[in-house]
């Protein structure tokens, strides 16, 4: 283990190209469980200037309003300027949708005599670590806050010259496991053309510079209780008008880092959005986040990384991993025991248990999956379970 070293991680606004097609990817995955929680969605988002394309594999009762889904999404990012070459009411929205593959459905059917198989193969990650009230890496947290604080600063008035697309980067320095300061913090936001209000772009920006400090980064790092430099980078160019889809093609799937971990914990590889929950690519991602966390909650370890492997068709994972970075207080092959009598790890299992097959996924499309207390799997309800485990397994020893 390093003593120390500076560790980044990054997040994007809900306006950032990609975070709008997931965004309306999950949209469309939430219409279609609200009336039919059995359809299988594998959506994909394409957007660029005036134009939005839904493709993918889409097996439902009920086939929704797929337009007005993606022109309320974009609506609601707050893409609304008809001058603009990317608007809600004006971009060009094509459709290029088939049913799923039988021969992949045969697979993940629960049938009479099958239980229900996986939706592919894959190997998939979920951590907790002791940094962070929810249980999470603290740059990535810190990341998400900042970019959710630049589009409530936006959406409630107090910046209105904030456009919806932007980004930020956060750096800590650490100690060993231990975050002992903030070192950096990068803010690239869109704004509107100010130049009739400053006579050059230099003052154009350190206004925006000084704002953003003062309403965005400050707000959030003195909300965070650990000490911090006032090294701060908004806007390294200068300048940023043109942005969203208009500026930068987006694609569903492409900021899985930014769904995650920040980087800090390993991922596997498969992204979330639009993707119905047999798809264990999303619902085992989650599983193994309940599982991580609920093993820290428990104090059964200070970190823990938890891997699933799956195999098309299959139940069962072909492989369950633990790894507690030697700050276990049972080995992480008795965890990886444990982890097998406590949980539920098929893909029925999973659904059941975080109740997957609700439509609870559009308010996932931007700002991450995890360490929001308000879905499922990020309850501490096994931490009983886990400890009694340990104690009877104790007894009978």
């Amino acid at each position: 283990m390093k003593e120390n070293y500076l560790f980044t991680s990054e997040s994007v606004t809900e306006g950032h190209p990609d975070k709008v097609c997931d965004q309306i990817s999950d949209a469309i995955l939430d219409a279609i469980l609200t009336n039919d929680p059995n359809g299988r969605v594998a959506c994909e988002t394409l957007t660029t200037t005036n134009l939005v394309i839904i493709s993918g594999e889409i097996t439902t009762e009920n086939h929704p309003d797929y337009e007005n889904i993606v022109r309320e999404t974009i609506r609601k990012i707050g893409y609304t300027d008809n001058s603009s070459k990317f608007s809600a009411d004006k971009v060009d929205v094509q459709l290029y949708i088939d049913e799923q593959s039988p021969e992949i459905a045969q697979g993940v059917n629960e049938l009479d005599n099958r239980e229900q198989g996986a939706g592919d193969q894959g190997l998939m990650f979920g951590f907790a670590c002791k940094e962070t009230p929810e249980l999470m890496p603290l740059p990535i947290q810190l990341s998400q806050r900042l970019t959710e604080k630049l589009a409530e600063v936006r959406k409630n008035g107090t910046l209105p010259w904030l456009r919806p697309d932007g980004k930020s980067q956060v750096t800590v320095e650490y100690d060993g496991f231990t975050p002992v300061g903030i070192s950096k913090v990068v803010i690239a936001t869109q704004h509107d053309d100010m130049l009739d209000s400053y006579s050059t772009e230099e003052e154009e920006h350190a206004f925006i510079k000084r704002e953003i400090v003062n309403n965005v980064i400050l707000p959030v790092l003195n909300n965070c209780h650990i000490g911090y430099e006032e090294n701060f980078i908004v806007n390294g160019t200068g300048r940023f008008v043109l942005g969203g889809p208009e500026a930068d093609t987006g694609l569903t799937g492409r900021k899985i880092i930014v769904d995650t971990y920040g980087g800090y914990a390993r991922h596997g590889g498969g992204a979330f959005s639009g993707k119905d929950p047999s798809k264990v690519d999303r619902s085992a991602s989650y599983m193994t986040r309940y599982i991580a966390k609920n093993i820290v909650a428990a104090e059964l370890a200070e970190r823990c990384e938890v891997q699933l492997a799956y195999s098309i068709g299959v139940a069962e994972p072909v492989s369950i991993n633990v790894d507690t970075f030697n700050t276990g207080v049972i080995t992480d092959e008795e965890l990886t025991s444990l982890i097998k009598d406590v949980f539920d790890l098929t893909p029925s299992g999973i659904i059941n248990t975080l109740e997957l097959k609700n439509a609870i996924y559009k308010d996932l499309g931007a700002y991450g999956h995890f360490g929001r207390d308000e879905f499922p799997w990020e309850k501490t309800d096994k931490i009983e379970q886990l400890k009694q485990v340990i104690k009877l397994e104790e007894s009978v020893g």
